[in-house]
């Protein structure tokens, strides 16, 4: 504050001299008058100013340009009622009084405050850049999502990284600096910018990027070795919320260019409770599965059909263990057995039926294509056609888990 009582009066005294060439002898005396006699009031009312625009509020550490325009703002208002006061009260000033007032005020508020930060970022970049081990990142785009996470980075006190580079496809960033962060160039120089800069981390901040061009990218990190962060998307960027902390590693979801669908398995489970479930292929890895996700929703009686008894006596041991209340039945039999499928659905009467009981593995069935002929289609046709002879209420094939070429036998 007291700094601020001799800046609000220097300023436009120094104003007065500026307008009489830096003469004082020249100054009319009457000017002076109006100044010294002006002057306690214009400091009490800039004081009160910058007391209701919390220009003593703010932590100038922190300051931003909300500082800044309070600041403006402040001299802006401290400056129309000088003009009025000292023309209504005492004489007409000349105009480049208050102009030149105006600014040298304006200017020793932001000195007076921006240097204190402007000293701290200097001086914590220079002591980050002088530690050697201090972990280094790379970040992946140069847009608002980039600069936002780098700011982030470089000027908290709460870690010990540093954004080392910048790698952007915009070939009119390569060569310029963000924040003395240099571009080094596009994604084609990721590889050579990691081994120079000893990268360990890669944040990729590319928020409206295809999907085509993150898999490329992040292709091109993986072969890096170094931690792989990625911005969630547009919301953070729209709202200013992109920091840091906000970083994820890189999903299976980052590559598919669209929102993974969710299934409300509520309804799902709903329908198996209460009734009795028939999984064929029960022992094997799929199988298995839907057979510990059935025993958890309370089904009235749950059928494992398997042709191989080592992993149906398996799943049998594990579910009465975890579920000794669930009533189980664990059947030996091949699908391809009409006789044996048809005693099944005649004795148990299943009202929903997981069909898993089929060969999954493609280079063995290129090898064995009519067999996988006789359990994966025929099989299939014995199983669902018992099913719709018997009442089934629901009747559900599962895909095999392996991704076919249609010529192949299985496609």
């Amino acid at each position: 504050m007291i700094y601020d009582i001799i800046a609000v009066n220097l300023s436009y005294f120094l104003a007065l001299l500026l307008r009489f060439d830096l003469k004082y002898t020249k100054i009319d005396q009457t000017y002076l008058d109006a100044f010294k006699q002006s002057a306690p009031i214009y400091t009490v009312f800039c004081i009160i100013v910058f007391m209701l625009l919390k220009l003593y509020r703010s932590i100038w550490r922190f300051a931003s340009y909300i500082e800044l325009m309070r600041i403006m703002a402040a001299c802006f208002i401290t400056t129309i009622f000088n003009c009025i006061f000292v023309t209504v009260a005492f004489v007409r000033m000349p105009l480049v009084y208050y102009v030149f007032g105006a600014i040298l005020q304006c200017v020793f508020l932001l000195v007076a405050r921006f240097s204190y930060r402007l000293f701290l970022v200097i001086y914590e970049a220079k002591l980050k850049s002088k530690v050697k081990d201090v972990p280094k990142i790379m970040i992946i785009g140069a847009g608002s999502a980039g600069q936002m996470i780098l700011r982030d980075i470089n000027r908290s006190d709460y870690t010990d990284e540093r954004v080392a580079c910048v790698i952007d496809d915009d070939e009119s960033k390569w060569g310029r600096y963000i924040e003395e962060v240099p571009v080094v160039g596009g994604r084609d120089e990721i590889m050579a910018a990691a081994k120079k800069y000893g990268i360990s981390k890669i944040y990729i901040a590319l928020p409206s990027a295809s999907a085509a061009d993150k898999r490329d990218i992040i292709n091109i990190c993986q072969e890096t070795g170094c931690v792989l962060k990625n911005l969630p998307g547009m919301y953070q960027l729209v709202l200013g919320q992109v920091t840091a902390s906000q970083m994820r590693n890189v999903d299976i979801e980052d590559l598919l260019g669209r929102e993974p669908i969710k299934a409300d398995m509520t309804d799902v489970f709903n329908i198996i409770a209460g009734k009795t479930v028939l999984v064929t292929g029960g022992g094997g890895s799929i199988g298995s599965e839907l057979c510990r996700q059935i025993a958890k929703h309370n089904p009235k009686r749950l059928i494992i059909f398997d042709i191989y008894e080592n992993n149906a006596y398996a799943i049998q041991l594990e579910l009465r263990e975890k579920y000794p209340n669930l009533k189980l039945e664990t059947l030996i039999g091949s699908v391809r057995d009409s006789r044996k499928i048809f005693q099944v659905f005649q004795k148990y009467r299943p009202e929903i039926v997981y069909h898993a009981a089929a060969h999954k593995h493609v280079p063995l069935m290129e090898d064995s294509p009519c067999e996988a002929i006789k359990n994966n289609a025929i099989g299939t046709y014995k199983t669902a056609y018992a099913a719709m002879t018997n009442g089934c209420e629901r009747f559900v094939l599962i895909s095999t888990d392996k991704a076919v070429n249609p010529t192949n036998i299985m496609g």
